[in-house]
């Protein structure tokens, strides 16, 4: 039965790329919003070692899009109007990483990982702050100063979760870290161009690479949450969830 079920996500998240890419956006909204629905579920069920964090992080992104595809069919926006659909959507994706920077920060030793990667952490620090300002900057001319407030705290947290992946892979160096950092950058990636699909370059191929870096992010989330830690730190577990 779980074959099957892998088999239909495979085939569901094909369809996303394939409509996403192809402009036919309330379509693909409609689509991940079930294809993210079913994942959370099949992670509740079948997964022994439960991350609540991790199991948030899911419950909440599913949430926000949703809200993004009933979106799709309010009547459009008056001028002066606020858009609430907007910023609510974007706050829970916000919430929604911070839940994973969380899910890694809590098992860290921080002490010890500053003590042995305070220089790293300080590049990584001025990378960030670099990126987020060089970024969101490309949308500044069409967005208003409350709209740009917001997308520059939202690529500021997808930052922080690429910079925290990277942290933990390199402090334990293991299969797990390593399939949550290859997730977070593919997030990153497909953050990136989708911001540039909507707001600069009305590119199909865009879509379809935004929309395909966000099923293999997706895909290698799941993968990691089905692993145990292996590295360096034997007394690292994943917290539970409880039933």
């Amino acid at each position: 039965m779980n074959k099957v079920i892998k088999v239909l996500f495979v085939l569901l998240g094909g369809v996303f790329i394939i409509l996403q890419g192809g402009g036919f956006e309330v379509e693909g909204a409609a689509i991940s919003a079930l294809l993210l629905l079913l994942l959370s579920l099949f992670y509740y069920r079948t997964t022994e070692r439960k991350s609540k964090f991790f199991f948030w992080f899911l419950a909440t992104f599913t949430l926000a899009h949703a809200f993004n595809c009933l979106a799709y069919y309010l009547p459009y926006l008056q001028d002066g109007e606020v858009d609430y659909p907007y910023y609510g959507t974007n706050i829970l994706y916000i919430l929604s990483y911070i839940f994973l920077i969380i899910k890694i920060l809590k098992d860290l030793d921080l002490r010890h990982v500053f003590s042995e990667l305070s220089v790293s952490i300080l590049i990584l620090l001025v990378l960030d702050v670099f990126c987020v300002i060089m970024v969101t900057a490309t949308a500044e001319d069409v967005l208003s100063f409350y709209q740009y407030s917001l997308e520059l705290i939202y690529n500021g947290v997808i930052m922080a979760l690429l910079s925290v992946a990277l942290i933990n892979y390199m402090y334990r160096n293991d299969n797990k870290s390593m399939y949550f950092l290859v997730a977070s950058m593919c997030i990153v990636f497909s953050e990136i161009i989708q911001l540039a699909y909507f707001y600069i370059l009305d590119e199909i191929s865009l879509g379809y690479i935004y929309s395909f870096l966000l099923v293999v992010a997706f895909s290698f989330f799941y993968l990691q949450s089905q692993k145990e830690f292996s590295g360096p730190e034997p007394s690292y577990l994943d917290d539970h969830i409880e039933l």
